[in-house]
This record gives structure tokens, sequence and C-alpha cells, in this order.
């Protein structure tokens, strides 16, 4: 659809083409930048305080202009770039009277500039450039939106002039271009990536990319995307999980590899989830599921740390302390404290179904055992974890990939982590048996239907990889933007995320 400027575009049409008539291009092809406004500002104090004798700092600073103010021959504006803002102090008799009159006339509020002068403070005691050359980099053809407050879970939240929240994640340049503390989020979410880099580098982990076109999908309980080579006419997956690429690595004899990247599922969406998201899994040999819980409490609170300078965090009110050792409980004991349910009183999908029903909590039939001991997990124990806790020992039939609990058919080694009444993680005592993993392969196909988000494809070549010999190991896949909703106090996924998926307006 062609563009239809609105009163306060045609406006800036007009002053864009008085450029353009002047000679003057509002989108030059180069720039001259001599500092950021962090580095000139930092310049300044530096030489303040060696004394006022030293030589004049000269600048040339760029960045998107804030706000104007004009009063006869001085002109003040703030100009920001990303690493700060800082006051231009403009003068007619130094910049001369046509740059002057460009300036009052032809430059709006969010334009980008380069301003050329010295750092001095004004008689108010800001910091400044005092203007000698001042041109126009980038001509914002439309006026960003101005700063409101809006009341977002509870809290006073300042948002650049979106009354609709969902619409700064569908304009997330202009959501980004107004708003320091959202910029900020994912500053931090850089630093938490890196960290969790830092962390397993220096454990010895090697970091490797594993295929996100795969021609059998597995390594979790999700419905695939599903795309087409043309070529090969042939219909590959968009990739749910790394586990079992990354674990076909351990028989070519890495001993410890991870991964962090996007895995696809084609699901609902909530405040914690979206069809496209960020992992982390990590796989180590000569490790059971203690190991991978010793590492992943170490790991978490190593990540606090570097973001935050301590172990403790506040999340939603909470004050959670993340270092070692956190709690475990079994998923037993957890489920029978929560809501006086033993499930193992119940041994069959029959009659755990039948005392779910009798206690009038919804649930669906002709479910497997594991499901609805799953779905009391979700109903009753999950919110209450707010401080970090290992929940372990899960149902082998919703468990394909991990080693069984010795002397117990019914559990394997597997543990979820919580924190802040979230799952955060998945991990298992990896099964390294290639004749059991492919009557678990089989036992699935039995359980669940074709088609059935639980349905776990028997996976031939992966198989072929255990027969090869895989040594014993343990595994864990972390949700990397929960993570990030932890270390920043977010309450929804779409908030750290650059680019959450939505559904399209014309849609809804």
């Amino acid at each position: 659809m062609t563009w239809q400027p609105n009163k306060l575009e045609a406006k800036r049409l007009e002053k864009l083409q008085r450029l353009r008539e002047r000679g003057i291009d509002p989108f030059p092809s180069s720039v001259r930048r001599t500092h950021t406004i962090a580095q000139a500002v930092s310049a300044f104090l530096e030489q303040e305080a060696r004394g006022s004798a030293a030589q004049p700092i000269e600048v040339a600073v760029c960045g998107r202009l804030r706000s104007i103010r004009s009063s006869g021959k001085v002109s003040f504006a703030h100009v920001e770039d990303g690493t700060g803002k800082v006051q231009l102090f403009i003068r007619q008799d130094n910049v001369g009277e046509a740059t002057y009159e460009l300036f009052k006339r032809d430059l709006d509020l969010f334009d980008f500039v380069q301003a050329d002068g010295t750092m001095m403070r004004t008689r108010t005691g800001e910091i400044s450039v005092d203007v000698r050359a001042l041109r126009v980099l980038a001509k914002a053809l439309s006026p960003l939106p101005v700063v409101k407050e809006q009341e977002v879970d509870g809290k006073i939240i300042t948002y650049g002039g979106f009354t609709d929240v969902e619409e700064r994640y569908r304009q997330r340049y202009a959501d980004l271009a107004v708003n320091a503390e959202v910029r900020e989020v994912f500053r931090k979410r850089a630093q938490t990536i890196s960290a969790v880099r830092r962390f397993l580098d220096s454990e010895g982990f090697l970091e490797v990319e594993t295929p996100i076109l795969q021609t059998v999908y597995g390594g979790a309980a999700a419905r695939p995307f599903i795309t087409h080579h043309n070529q090969l006419k042939q219909d590959l997956y968009l990739r749910i999980s790394f586990e079992l690429y990354l674990k076909r690595l351990l028989v070519g004899m890495y001993d410890a590899v991870y991964e962090i990247g996007r895995d696809f599922r084609n699901e609902g969406v909530s405040f914690k989830h979206n069809p496209e998201f960020t992992m982390l899994e990590f796989y180590k040999a000569y490790i059971d599921y203690n190991g991978g819980m010793e590492l992943t409490e170490r790991l978490v609170a190593y990540v606090a740390q570097q973001v935050h300078g301590t172990t403790r965090v506040t999340y939603n009110g909470h004050l959670i302390e993340l270092a070692p050792p956190w709690r475990r409980i079994t998923l037993r004991e957890a489920i029978r404290e929560a809501c006086g349910i033993d499930y193992m009183a119940y041994p069959t999908a029959e009659a755990l179904h039948a005392a779910l029903v009798a206690r009038n909590i919804p649930t669906r039939p002709n479910l497997p055992w594991g499901k609805y001991v799953e779905q009391l997990m979700g109903d009753f124990v999950e919110p209450t974890l707010i401080q970090p806790t290992f929940v372990l020992d899960y149902p082998r039939d919703i468990s394909p990939f991990a080693k069984g609990v010795p002397g117990d058919p019914f559990h394997v080694q597997r543990f979820e982590f919580y924190i802040a009444g979230m799952e955060f993680g998945n991990a298992f005592t990896e099964l390294n048996d290639p004749l059991d993993q492919e009557q678990r392969f089989l036992e699935m196909a039995r359980l669940f239907r074709a088609g059935d988000d639980d349905e776990t494809p028997l996976d031939e070549d992966y198989l072929r990889a255990m027969r090869y010999g895989m040594p014993p190991s343990g595994g864990v896949g972390l949700g990397v933007d929960r993570l990030v909703m932890l270390m920043t106090d977010r309450h929804s996924i779409r908030e750290v995320l650059l680019y959450p998926h939505l559904r399209e307006r014309d849609r809804e």
C-alpha cells in the first residue's frame, strides 16, 4: 500500500524538498564522527579534572535530535546516540546565518545530525557542545510517538507514545528509538547470552552448529513446521530441538558440546511461548543428571553475577536467590505435597484419569499415564516454585531419551528446573543403549498417534550412530528467552524478543 502522509509528515516532506532545493543532501553518503557522545562527555570530564588550562576538546558527534529550544540568535538542542545524550549550544554567530536559519526552519525533532564543535559547560552547568558546524545526516519523515505513561502488570511504565502495548512489538524500531528502558532490556539479553558462552567455554565445552532444516525432527515433544525443498523434492522440518544432532557428536568423540540457537514449534503462543525461540542445549560425557544439575545451578548463578553483579534477582515482586545449592525434590513428592495425590497409587492411565475426575480436575480421557502426571505438575506444583528448584524423576512414557531410575520401571533420570513459577529447562541422564532407544521410539509410536504434538518419529540414523557406541552422558536444555525474562524482570516473552510473532492485523 502506498504511503499516505498525514499533516505532520506532509510538513516534513516540504522541509525535505527545501533542503534539496538549497543543494543540501538530506541523506548524505558520508559522515564524520570523532567521538561517541559518551566518549565526548568522558573526555571533557577528564579534562576538567586536570584543570582549565588544558586544550579545548574538539569533537564531531552524531545522533538523533531529541529536543529543540530556540530564542533569538541562540538555540539549545539535545542530541542522542546509542551511548548517551548531550546538549548542543548553537549560536548564529558561530554557525553562520544560513546554517542557523536552516536549523530553525527545516530541522525537526528526531532528525539525525552531525555537530562539530568544542566541549563546554553552560552557565547552568550542563555539559554541552559549542557548535561550530551543523549538518543534517537523515531527515525523519515521520515523527516518533510522544512519550507517555502506561500501567502494565500493576506498574507505571513510560512508553514512547504507544497506547497499544502490542503496537510496540509491531513497531519495535520506534519502540527502541523512544524507550531507553527497552533498549536496556536487549543489552541485558546480549550480556546474558555472552555470559552463558563464557561459562560453558571456561568449562571446556565446544560450541557447535547443527542443522535447522532436518529430514526427521526429534528431541522434543512438539509439532514441527514443515517446508519443502524443490530441487530435492522432499519435505523438511524446522528443528524443534538440537538434541539428537548434538548427541551424535558425543559418538564422534567430542566430550562436551553446546549450541545456542533458534528452535521452531508450531504451537500456541502465550506469555512464555513464541513459535520461534532461543534455546541452549549442552551435553557432557561421563556425567549423569546429577552432574547436569550441578552445572545448571552454577551456570545460572554465574549469568546473574555477570549481568547484575549479584546472584539475587527480583522477579515479579519476589526476591530470588540463584546461588547454589538449589532445592531438589522428586516429582512424586512435589505433587503429593501440592495436592495430596500420590500418583503411584494409580499405576495405570485409566486409574489416574478416574482419580482426577473424582477430584473434579478438568482433564481429557485416553492419555498416556505420564501425561496425567504432567498435568498435575503443571496445575498444582509449577506455580508454587518461586525459588530455584530441581524436580526429579519423571514418568518413563513421556521421556523417551532418558535412562531409567534403577529398580523403578515407572520413572527415568530426568529433571526439570523451575524459577519464579516457570519451567526453565529439561534434562536427562541420556539413554545410550541403542536397543532400548529403538524400543522407546516404538513405544512412543504406540502411545501417540501420527500428527500428535507428542509424536516422536523413529530416527534410523540416530540409532545407527548410537550403535557405534555413545558414552554415558548428561544433557540439559535451557530456555534462553525465559532466562532473559528473569534477568530483566519482564513477564512476557514478547518483551525480550526484538521481533515476537504476532497475528496479522487483518486476521484478528
